[in-house]
């Protein structure tokens, strides 16, 4: 057995046992959730326009990294997603110790975009929308842990500013039915994960978890976004995790 064939049977086997259930009972994970994130385009972020610079990351947590990653591969103006780990040290950076849920660490993806095409106030639009459910505390859907919260480790203190002021617009304007659970967590190390994780989605389309998680996230994308999305989706393949 491969290392992948290992980790994922070992760590997603519940998932895909609850997966397996709703869908006999004619529900999807997101529909079986306390609170939904709403199906609709969220309000523009009040950030400054204008940037001095043709690249720009962030590292954004919201459940498991494959759709996170997905969603975000999909984005124009993305130059890069990486699937990884942040909130932890790097010694307990792997997946199979990341997965007990006592490392710290948070499922994550470092997103990568040039804001002249795609600003950060886009990024995080799609990241609530779209891309998990932020009202939910350490979990999304069928996840469950610290590992799979809902975190934002912004690289520098506007970044920071941005996000906290969107979370406090958000929860002020009653977007959701629930408060966001999303924290900021600044000055983490976000560390990339195993070869076999990147580009998940893309190279897994049919894989139970990924047809009932997150395709429907795309989609979302698709048409809530449509000036956003692009068909084919930015690989970590062709570029590499560093």
């Amino acid at each position: 057995m491969t290392q992948f064939q290992s980790d994922t049977s070992r760590f997603r086997a519940t998932i895909l046992a609850t997966v397996l259930l709703l869908a006999g009972a004619g529900l999807t994970p997101s529909q079986a959730t306390a609170q939904e994130a709403p199906r609709l385009p969220l309000p523009a972020v009040d950030e400054q326009p204008g940037q001095n610079t043709d690249s720009e990351t962030i590292v954004l947590a919201g459940g498991c990294f494959w759709g996170v990653q997905g969603v975000f591969q999909h984005v124009q103006g993305v130059t890069s997603a990486v699937s990884g780990y942040a909130g932890g040290d790097k010694s307990t950076a792997v997946y199979e110790t990341v997965s007990t849920g006592t490392t710290g660490h948070a499922e994550s993806v470092r997103v990568t975009f040039d804001p002249r095409k795609v600003s950060l106030g886009h990024i995080l639009q799609v990241y609530f929308s779209v891309a998990h459910n932020p009202t939910e505390l350490n979990r999304q859907g069928p996840d469950v842990g610290t590992q799979y919260r809902s975190a934002i480790f912004p690289v520098n203190a506007e970044q920071a500013k941005i996000a906290k002021t969107y979370i406090a617009q958000l929860n002020q304007a009653h977007i959701f039915s629930a408060a966001i659970a999303t924290k900021i967590e600044p000055g983490r190390i976000f560390y990339p994960a195993e070869d076999y994780h990147q580009d998940f989605l893309t190279l897994h389309p049919r894989y139970p978890y990924i047809v009932y998680n997150d395709l429907p996230k795309i989609e979302d994308l698709k048409t809530l976004f449509p000036d956003l999305y692009r068909a084919d989706p930015v690989l970590v393949a062709a570029q590499g995790t560093n």
